[in-house]
């Protein structure tokens, strides 16, 4: 069975204007943010299965007071180095899930966050995510890593990744987006990064105006919550603040 380590880099508001705002739960209050504000988790994940060490998303890319990345210093809590990970599965580029594909060291050298992985991207999400820019995406994040031999690239509406991770075009969230199926024999572990994002997404029924095609994420949405269901899946959930991990 595969181990799944939520790796949270806190909870943020984020409006209109796409900037996330840390909040703290026990004293901050969500009316004195701007009208319109989500509460979200930033929330990448570690899935350990027999044959890798996989990471899902990699946050917004923030440091602690030391000076050390974030997402080192929670797979560091949870006995990993960032040189264990094997695999980099990106749902899409929107700068809070690919704000750490890479990061600058001490001396101002651009490193890969992960210097043994291969980093799976989809590569029209790649293509979108440099013609559209700013504000959702951040080229100056992703095109460090484009060169490098670290990249994998995927094609196509599905396709395998080493005979047990399946991967889908779904396009609701951003047009390129895609979503992840971990089959490895001992059970189903589904990521659908901001397609399946929080728990109470999959139970009610709504549209929600930050997709690019909300209608369409509303149905995908019902679809993996009934085949989830049907089939005993973990969901893992980027953005939401109290479930991180459910089987519905």
């Amino acid at each position: 069975m595969a181990t799944i380590f939520p790796l949270s880099e806190g909870v943020f508001t984020v409006g209109h204007d796409k900037l996330f705002t840390p909040f703290n739960l026990g004293t901050d209050e969500l009316n004195d943010r701007s009208i319109g504000s989500l509460l979200i988790e930033v929330q990448p994940f570690l899935v350990v299965t027999d044959k890798d060490v996989i990471i899902f998303d990699t946050g917004l890319g923030f440091h602690n007071s030391d000076g050390t990345l974030k997402i080192h210093s929670n797979l560091r809590d949870h006995g990993y180095e960032p040189g264990d990970v094997t695999k980099v599965l990106m749902s899409h580029l929107h700068k809070d899930h690919a704000g750490c594909l890479t990061y600058a060291d001490d001396n101002g050298l651009v490193k890969t966050t992960f210097p043994n992985a291969d980093y799976y991207i989809y590569r029209a999400e790649a293509d979108y995510a440099l013609k559209t820019g700013y504000p959702s995406y951040h080229p100056e994040d992703i095109e460090p890593l484009l060169s490098s031999s670290q990249v994998k690239w995927l094609d196509g509406e599905e396709g395998i990744i080493d005979g047990y991770i399946r991967f889908m075009h779904s396009g609701a969230h951003c047009p390129q987006h895609i979503v992840y199926l971990i089959e490895d024999g001992t059970g189903k572990i589904f990521y659908g990064g901001d397609e399946a994002p929080q728990l109470k997404q999959m139970l009610i029924k709504y549209v929600a105006k930050y997709d690019y095609d909300g209608k369409k994420a509303m149905e995908l949405r019902a679809k993996y919550a009934e085949q989830g269901k049907r089939e005993g899946w973990q969901f893992l959930f980027y953005h939401d603040v109290k479930s991180a991990i459910a089987v519905l």
